[in-house]
């Protein structure tokens, strides 16, 4: 399946935001980044670590976004991975990626593109 996977992980963040610290947070920042760049939400969970740390995931039905926080270390991990079987979703993951990057406040980021699928696969 064609599909674009956009992986990032975020140094430095903000330890007081509250989206980076509490799941009820996250999970509002995600559900609405993910509609307002145009996907599909059908279903989402996140979980709130003790002391601190929250993962959670957005279903799409273009795919997923997945993202982990370590508020001690500073840290988010995410990833947002999208199908193009219909219409091509790239701008779509790429604006909900930049969005949550904008919201977490990374002083430094790794980023990686990686095309999933297509024509060319064996």
């Amino acid at each position: 399946m064609d599909g674009i996977h956009l992986l990032g992980e975020w140094y430095g963040c903000p330890a007081d935001t509250p989206e980076f610290t509490r799941a009820d947070a996250l999970r509002a920042l995600c559900v609405k980044s993910s509609t307002d760049a145009g996907l599909t939400v059908v279903g989402e969970c996140f979980y709130q670590f003790e002391p601190q740390g929250v993962t959670g995931t957005v279903l799409l039905a273009e795919s997923h976004l997945a993202i982990h926080t370590w508020p001690e270390h500073g840290f988010v991990s995410v990833d947002v991975y999208v199908c193009n079987l219909a219409t091509d979703n790239s701008a779509k993951a790429e604006r909900l990626f930049r969005t949550l990057e904008a919201a977490l406040q990374p002083k430094r980021v790794k980023f990686h593109s990686i095309h999933r699928g297509g024509k060319d696969a064996a």
